[in-house]
């Protein structure tokens, strides 16, 4: 099965994907991973992209799709693919949305995972890492995963805060990307949602505001 996926900083797609794929056998694929692959590897269009994030530009959509287009067509993706943060306005879901139909490759699932804005905020400005595990869950503002104090919930480590989740105002741009229905990201996903019907495929959407279980149980519950 083929999914585009859509939810906001701080909504958990990036665990999700992860779980997705140890259900299904799809490749969970993230925009960021294959640009930087594209980069470090040397190919033309990573050093076509290279060029232009060096000058501080946006990457152009016939750079971008044609690298996800090579990326879902590998020899991984047979089973299936995921992919992740693309597209991110209503202009490259078209584009996108063209290129897989003249590659005849068929998007089963479109998903958006509904969170409010501060809630994904809350989110973000509250993960805690464990000195002695990353991997060990701690939130401040999600009680199922709440640290002990300033201690790891899980083995009692010390905790800090990722610079870059404490940074309000990058996390307020990401965000007025994402929740902009005209020209940013939702736009994208509605986008699909109205060719949903027509194109054959299924536009679910998940209850974010849940836990990571949950969520998952949703999901799995739309794909069976």
């Amino acid at each position: 099965m083929n999914i585009l996926i859509f939810g906001p900083n701080g909504s958990g797609k990036g665990t999700l994907g992860a779980k997705i794929k140890e259900k299904y056998p799809v490749a969970h694929i993230e925009s960021g991973a294959i640009f930087r692959e594209n980069i470090k590897g040397g190919t033309e269009l990573g050093k076509a992209a290279k060029a232009y994030i060096d000058r501080g530009d946006l990457v152009p959509d016939d750079i971008t799709i044609p690298m996800i287009l090579d990326r879902l067509q590998r020899d991984d993706c047979k089973g299936g693919w995921l992919l992740d943060g693309f597209p991110r306005n209503k202009v490259q879901a078209e584009k996108l949305d063209e290129a897989l139909k003249a590659k005849g490759i068929k998007l089963d699932y479109v998903v958006e995972i509904l969170l409010d804005r501060q809630t994904a905020k809350n989110r973000i400005m509250g993960r805690r890492l464990c000195a002695n595990d990353n991997n060990h869950p701690n939130n401040i503002y999600i009680d199922a995963i709440k640290p002990n104090g300033d201690k790891c919930r899980v083995c009692g480590g010390a905790l800090s805060a990722r610079n870059d989740d404490q940074d309000e105002a990058a996390i307020t741009k990401r965000h007025d990307i994402y929740y902009n229905t005209e020209n940013g990201t939702l736009a994208s996903a509605y986008y699909f949602k109205n060719r949903a019907a027509k194109d054959g495929f299924k536009y679910v959407t998940l209850d974010g505001s849940k836990s990571v279980p949950e969520v998952l149980a949703q999901m799995l519950a739309a794909l069976a």
